[in-house]
């Protein structure tokens, strides 16, 4: 080799017919014609790497004529030099020649760790992914399966770092403790294939028997692969050990929920039903984790899946203590929608306002305190404590706690909202139990839900806090409810004694679900939503009490009607005379007949968002605001009870209850005229006059409030009825499908604020429907 070497220089340069251009190339013949596998500087390197190469070549050129290719020669001499300090049975492995296995010198090194990575052939052959390769090693080299490189990492590991899952199947053909042994970094190979996002990796590893209660620095696998949001994996680890999601890390005693980095990871385990207020070791939960990283789509999932907003944590802060030291606005929103008590001490006293108003940042604690402010937060320092907070079990009782004893004797008249408050979170006095049964009490209460798409999350605020006040289920304080489109949808909901806070959460998940793609929407997803929610055949009769009505609107006829969805049979004075007035029309079914989801969804086909239900359209388009055909019906129903002498089952109407979905600004409309155009510019303007016209007309027909609240109150007023018309105004137009959360947060505030405005008003009314 030295010689050609010599020979080479002398002639100054390469010969015609050398391989390689820039590459040093060891000397080989062929044809008479010299090629060079690679080049060297000196003599001395050339002198070292004669004897290496003389000592590793003759297992392969002795054992199989493939190695004498150029080629593959070419491959080998590559790996002798870049890895020097591989042994023959290491270089076979890359090289992927099988005949070399057969070699006794190959044979005899197939358990060598002496290299720079510790690592023996098998561990190379795992991380090829060749699975022919490893049959020999293990079959006829005898390679053992639990030698750990200078990481602490099994053949396993290595498998796990390739691409070919068979050689995993392979390996755990065979039993072997490295197929739960942890390296260095405490990472067993199933930590590592979540870690990396190998979902099939994972499966092979657990139906081969790896443990998932093994823990890491990550905890244990399926905190790992929350950890690097790694859904395939956690999915798949969750398919085959359900308890997983249970489980708790060694090192903080968390969840995988407190683990989860994005709002798509913490709905893996939320719609497995994980416990979304487990507490860690140190007393916090997932919501407390988000808010202090400052995940505002974690936080919005979490609160959505009924997540405690006012949960005390660490040191007794709640979320919202959390969320001052952090600049984001809209979680703060959001966590107080959510029921979050501006108001509630640390363990340390601290209220959120006391400490929004140390943040350094100006704008920042300006804001804050602002927020806090408009919804009636004290901002107040602290007292000072007598004794430390981890002296005493239990922190010392707020000035609003609601666990004070109640007074001795109270009446209604002289209830302040801070006392219905006081109550409504105590047990119930027995006035107020007493006054709720249905015989005990002498008037009627009617309930109306305008129709608004998804903006019905600012009727179920408005709800919330009337049953926060009063302390009763909204289906114990009205004897009729009536309700259009999303109106209807929540009317149903009170009917069958679904919570309201629930179906704040329901409206959030809900509107991910329907409002995909693009209008008309597909009606699948909703009818499945009302299916899953009110069941597949619920009848609307089923549930008796209370009476509650939905429109509908009956679009097989000119001119279009009116159609009531009962669960109670129907005054005989307008069970559709009108029908018979043409064979042709068909009535529709009786309440006893009436599948609930059905009613629901023809109360909610709103034209353009979703298809006609059968022929039933929205309710709303001619009655988005019910509050008069519900009187109408109940004057109708208590004529109909007069008549057949049942007058001593007639209550009057003693208060009314009118919620919108809140009321969008107005805005100037520049141009409403059409005509016939004469030139493009006059072209131009009829269109965009059309389009403004046709949105008016839509826009006052389905209008709930204006007239069509002056006129409820007006009757009201006329026959002596408690009339109460609640309704925020918005700051922006929000339509029917909006989907931002952001958005949504937003209308939910502005909902709060006008509660906080309007409280003389709500006092006045959860009054009222308290007395007997």
């Amino acid at each position: 080799m030295m010689e050609a070497r010599k020979k080479e220089k002398a002639k100054g340069g390469r010969k015609k017919g050398e391989r390689g251009k820039g590459r040093g190339k060891l000397f080989r013949y062929k044809e008479a014609q010299p090629e060079r596998l690679f080049q060297l500087q000196s003599e001395a390197e050339a002198l070292v790497s004669f004897q290496q190469f003389s000592s590793q070549l003759p297992p392969f050129y002795e054992s199989s004529a493939r190695v004498l290719d150029a080629e593959v020669l070419q491959h080998l001499s590559d790996l002798i030099r870049n890895h020097p300090s591989w042994s023959v049975a290491h270089l076979a492995v890359e090289l992927g020649i099988r005949d070399c296995f057969y070699h006794s010198r190959v044979i005899s090194c197939a358990n060598s760790t002496e290299n720079e990575e510790g690592c023996t052939p098998l561990h190379l052959a795992c991380r090829r992914g060749d699975g022919e390769i490893l049959a020999e090693l293990v079959q006829y080299c005898h390679a053992q399966m639990d030698v750990t490189d200078s990481k602490g990492e099994t053949a396993f590991h290595y498998a796990v770092q390739g691409d070919s899952s068979q050689v995993l199947q392979l390996l755990g053909k065979n039993a072997s403790s490295g197929l739960n042994q942890a390296n260095h970094q405490g990472l067993t190979p199933l930590h590592l294939a979540c870690q990396l996002g190998k979902e099939e990796m994972v499966r092979v590893l657990l139906l081969c028997g790896a443990r998932c209660s093994v823990g890491g620095p990550s905890g244990y696998p399926i905190h790992t692969a929350m950890k690097f949001s790694r859904k395939g994996c956690a999915e798949m680890i969750l398919s085959m050990d359900s308890n997983q999601i249970h489980s708790k890390d060694p090192r903080y005693g968390a969840s995988p929920l407190h683990w989860a980095k994005n709002a798509e990871m913490a709905r893996v385990l939320l719609k497995r039903a994980c416990d979304v207020d487990s507490t860690s070791a140190s007393g916090n939960t997932a919501l407390h984790v988000a808010v202090m990283r400052n995940r505002f789509d974690c936080v919005m999932v979490l609160l959505t899946h009924g997540a405690s907003a006012d949960v005390h944590g660490e040191h007794g802060n709640t979320p919202l203590h959390l969320a001052m030291l952090k600049d984001n606005v809209e979680m703060v929103k959001a966590l107080i929608v959510f029921g979050a008590e501006v108001d509630t001490p640390n363990d340390f006293g601290e209220t959120p306002a006391f400490i929004a108003s140390k943040i350094s940042k100006l704008v920042t604690r300006r804001a804050f305190l602002t927020l806090l402010r408009t919804v009636g937060a004290s901002c107040s320092q602290p007292p000072i404590q007598e004794a430390p907070a981890e002296h005493s079990s239990v922190a010392s009782p707020h000035p609003c706690s609601l666990e004070t004893a109640q007074p001795p004797t109270i009446s209604l008249s002289s209830l302040e909202l801070q006392d219905l408050v006081h109550i409504s979170r105590a047990r119930k006095p027995p006035f107020i139990l007493s006054s709720l049964r249905e015989e005990k009490r002498t008037h009627d209460h009617l309930l109306c839900l305008d129709g608004g798409g998804v903006k019905g999350l600012v009727i179920i605020q408005l709800l919330i806090a009337i049953e926060k006040a009063s302390g009763v289920a909204t289906k114990d304080l009205f004897d009729w409810v009536a309700g259009t489109s999303t109106g209807g949808i929540l009317a149903l909901a009170i009917l069958h004694s679904k919570s309201m806070a629930y179906m704040r959460s329901v409206y959030f998940r809900m509107k991910d679900e329907v409002f995909q793609g693009s209008r008309p929407y597909e009606s699948g997803p909703l009818e499945e939503f009302l299916k899953r929610e009110f069941g597949e055949h619920t009848k609307m009769t089923d549930v008796k009490k209370p009476k509650v009505m939905l429109t509908g609107t009956l679009s097989d006829r000119q001119p279009a009607e009116l159609h009531l969805f009962r669960n109670y049979e129907a005054p005989e004075a307008v069970r559709e005379p009108r029908f018979s007035q043409n064979i042709n029309l068909k009535p529709p079914a009786k309440p006893s007949e009436q599948l609930v989801w059905r009613a629901a969804r023809s109360s909610g086909a709103a034209p353009t968002y979703f298809r006609p239900n059968g022929r039933f359209l929205d309710g709303g388009l001619l009655a988005n605001n019910p509050t008069l055909d519900a009187m109408t019906e109940i004057h109708e129903y208590n004529q109909d009870l007069i008549r057949k002498g049942q007058g001593n089952k007639v209550k009057k109407l003693s208060i009314v209850v009118s919620l919108g979905t809140g009321r969008s600004p107005q805005v100037p409309v520049s141009c409403v005229d059409v005509f016939r155009p004469s030139n493009p510019w006059e072209l131009a303007k009829t269109v965009f006059g059309a389009k403004e016209l046709g949105k008016m007309v839509v826009d006052c027909c389905t209008d709930p409030d204006g007239r069509a609240v002056d006129r409820a109150r007006a009757w009201c007023e006329m026959v002596g009825i408690q009339y109460f018309r609640l309704n925020p105004q918005l700051g922006t137009d929000i339509m029917l499908d909006e989907v931002s959360d952001a958005v949504l947060v937003n209308a939910l505030w502005e909902t709060e604020v006008y509660i906080y405005e309007h409280r003389e008003q709500f006092q006045k009314l959860v009054q009222l429907l308290l007395s007997p």
